[in-house]
């Protein structure tokens, strides 16, 4: 399951730590192995220079996500 971490709606690249609290949130019901990190969708809604920004603070967030919950 993916939830969505952050808006994409929004012009906003929310930092990693605002997707994180999403991130621990959905784990507390969703078992981690099947939790999916993204945007919640419409990445074609947003300009590239956003797109860009987001999605690289989501890939970090997913970096820091593995370390801490996949040992």
């Amino acid at each position: 399951m993916g939830p969505g971490v952050y808006d994409i709606h929004s012009p906003r690249a929310p930092d990693s730590d605002a997707m994180q609290i999403v991130i621990d949130e959905a784990q507390k019901y969703i078992p981690i192995e099947r939790l999916w990190i993204n945007p919640d969708c419409g990445l074609k809604t947003r300009n590239w220079e956003e797109v860009r920004q987001q999605l690289r603070n989501m890939v970090e967030m997913t970096k820091i996500v593995r370390k801490k919950y996949v040992a």
